[in-house]
């Protein structure tokens, strides 16, 4: 299965979770994004379950060596979520990633802030949230946003993505109530290649998004 695009994935996630509103598993819904791939999938999530659309920023902790490699992740105001084993692996220390915490803890804010336009956090206590993001390849930054989330005492934590590594949905079944994951290939290798356009999305195309939402829901 491949995916044109971020809203045509969308699409798809939607349906399946419409079928779980229509049989009354996902009360009172409020969608979450994981900004910024996560806010084009979630959007239609949202407008398909007519939910309020919210964002979460999570930032990912990665090797020094290698931006792209994490080793943990940053969300809200809690301490980093390190993968022990793979700091252990790669001779890591917390100590020496101290500074790119503190950098990613700053761009954290920043998108927080920019994303949010003054709006306070939705109140997620005895709701249903609904996590999305655009795909998990190691699913560090997800456990990171579910582990926030859990305490602030949500009434059921669903994490919806359309494409999942195996590994990636194992991992966090732990951490959600339900997992839902339309596609899980055995060969899964990045989230990217699972769609034809996977463009990066902008600062000022995850503001559209969340504008956009918002008119409609108001009119």
């Amino acid at each position: 299965m491949r995916f044109r695009d971020r809203r045509e994935a969308g699409r798809h996630l939607a349906e399946e979770l419409r079928v779980r509103q229509n049989e009354g598993n996902l009360p009172d819904p409020v969608v979450l994004a994981l900004p910024r791939g996560g806010v084009a999938v979630a959007r239609e999530v949202a407008a398909a379950l007519d939910a309020p659309l919210d964002v979460l920023v999570v930032r990912k902790i990665g090797a020094p060596f290698q931006e792209e490699l994490g080793v943990g992740a940053l969300a809200g105001d809690e301490e980093p979520l390190f993968d022990e084993e793979t700091l252990g692996r790669l001779g890591l220390s917390k100590e020496r990633l101290a500074p790119i915490v503190e950098r990613e803890r700053a761009e954290l804010r920043r998108r927080e802030r920019l994303y949010r336009q003054g709006r306070p956090a939705p109140g997620l206590r005895g709701r249903t949230v609904i996590v999305v993001d655009d795909g998990l390849a190691t699913g560090s930054t997800a456990r990171a946003a579910l582990r926030v989330l859990r305490r602030q005492e949500p009434a059921r934590l669903v994490l919806a993505a359309p494409v999942c590594s195996p590994e990636a949905a194992d991992l966090l079944r732990g951490e959600a109530d339900e997992v839902i994951c339309l596609y899980q290939p055995a060969a899964f290798l990045a989230v990217g290649l699972w769609y034809d356009d996977f463009d990066q999305l902008t600062d000022e195309d995850v503001l559209q998004a969340l504008r956009g939402h918002h008119r409609s829901v108001s009119q």
